[in-house]
């Protein structure tokens, strides 16, 4: 694909994101709504295309999951999509008013942040959860997915094709990228002239590939390096379950743990009871936890800076809550960031303390994701801190425009 060819394109999606800024609320719900639907009826023919993808995939491991399609995944995805469509209209919504002392009255709008490019590999599911957020927030979504999915994405896409088409809107307000090539990523990231915000969902080499060559401002859904600290004044039964939860669930996501931190006065306890409760887990531990787990593996220190994607879990013993902080922020990628802790003076020293998009007590890793947190989906998790940290849904995507209205008054 030429970079004429991309621009081309590039120019009916930025004419798409100006038709959707301007359409009305209930356009926006009923083509996220007629989605949902055909998602479910078409539910055979999508599975099937994504049946011949897998077929064709040669790698196994995290990347084969995040491929994949279910029965299960599709109806989720047709349900986020009607717990958007639902969700108050972001667009217009007054931030805050004042009336200046000369009688100027002041305010901030939410309104659509324009086109949003989004660089992802496999994840088909992250089709559907993208276009419904930016149409539902006044947004065109322009998508390079990879070559994996190609299939399954068009035929994702060419879904919102028919819907938007059905309510009015243009259609290229949800496009796709066609040639899935290195050197055609490359030109997407440098789309100056079409795209807004650019967001990436995939591992090191996008992230790395995106700082190195991306042109235009850009939201980093980075590494999930997540930890989940068991105090010394935890329930351990509860912590069992917790971590196990974290780790097993589905261990190829950015929210799964990656590390275990155990308080020495109760790691002899805590150990062998997660490792009966989870034998398909490789622990890799330092020296005291192996002291407890004489089979376990030794870890290295780069294990602690891992993100394993896989049923590998890193478990330190540490003597303090404050050892426990300290090793977050030399090995955490400010993602998600747990404590298992019945102390309140504890608990809240973490929430203060660490620094992280997410922070939870008493509670699994993996709620950190934008369904569970009443957002309908995520457009990713941003682990930077400008313009979005942590989950992005639709406010996310969106930005202020300052409105000031006078009768006459000159400076």
């Amino acid at each position: 694909m030429t970079a004429r060819d991309l621009a081309t394109q590039g120019v009916a999606v930025r004419q798409a994101a100006i038709a959707l800024a301007q359409s009305s609320d209930e356009q926006r719900r009923d083509v996220l709504m007629h989605v949902a639907d055909r998602l479910e009826e078409v539910m055979d023919d999508l599975l099937c295309v994504n049946a011949l993808e897998l077929a064709a995939y040669d790698e196994s491991g995290p990347g084969r999951d995040r491929l994949t399609l279910t029965k299960e995944r599709v109806l989720a995805m047709a349900s986020a999509l009607r717990e958007i469509a639902h969700a108050p209209d972001p667009l217009f919504e007054v931030q805050d008013q004042s009336t200046r002392p000369n009688g100027l009255r002041v305010e901030r709008l939410r309104v659509p942040l324009g086109v949003i490019g989004v660089v992802y590999e496999n994840r088909p599911n992250v089709t559907s959860d993208v276009a419904g957020l930016c149409v539902r927030s006044g947004n065109a979504a322009f998508l390079r997915g990879s070559s994996s999915a190609m299939k399954t994405n068009a035929f994702i896409v060419n879904l919102w094709h028919e819907a938007l088409e059905k309510e009015g809107l243009p259609s290229a307000g949800v496009s796709l990228v066609e040639d899935p090539s290195h050197e055609t990523a490359i030109k997407f990231m440098q789309l100056t002239e079409v795209l807004d915000c650019l967001i990436p969902r995939g591992g090191p080499s996008l992230i790395a590939a995106m700082r190195e060559h991306a042109r235009v401002p850009y939201v980093l859904d980075g590494d999930g390096n997540c930890h989940v600290f068991v105090d010394d004044s935890a329930d351990l039964d509860r912590a069992v379950e917790i971590v196990k939860n974290a780790k097993t669930s589905r261990p190829g996501v950015c929210n799964a743990a990656e590390t275990v931190l155990v308080h020495d006065a109760v790691a002899a306890s805590f150990l062998p009871a997660l490792a009966r409760a989870m034998p398909e887990v490789e622990l890799r531990v330092d020296e005291a936890a192996r002291r407890i787990l004489p089979l376990a593996t030794l870890a290295s220190d780069e294990d602690y800076e891992r993100e394993f994607l896989d049923l590998i879990l890193a478990v330190k013993v540490v003597h303090s809550l404050d050892e426990a902080i300290k090793h977050v922020a030399t090995y955490g990628t400010g993602h998600s960031e747990a404590i298992l802790t019945n102390d309140p003076e504890h608990a809240e020293a973490w929430v203060r303390r660490v620094d992280a998009a997410a922070v939870l007590v008493n509670t699994s890793t993996r709620f950190i994701d934008g369904g569970e947190l009443g957002l309908g989906a995520e457009v990713g998790i941003s682990t930077q801190k400008l313009h979005a940290r942590g989950p992005m849904g639709l406010r996310e995507l969106t930005c202020l425009k300052w409105v000031v209205r006078g009768e006459g008054q000159i400076r």
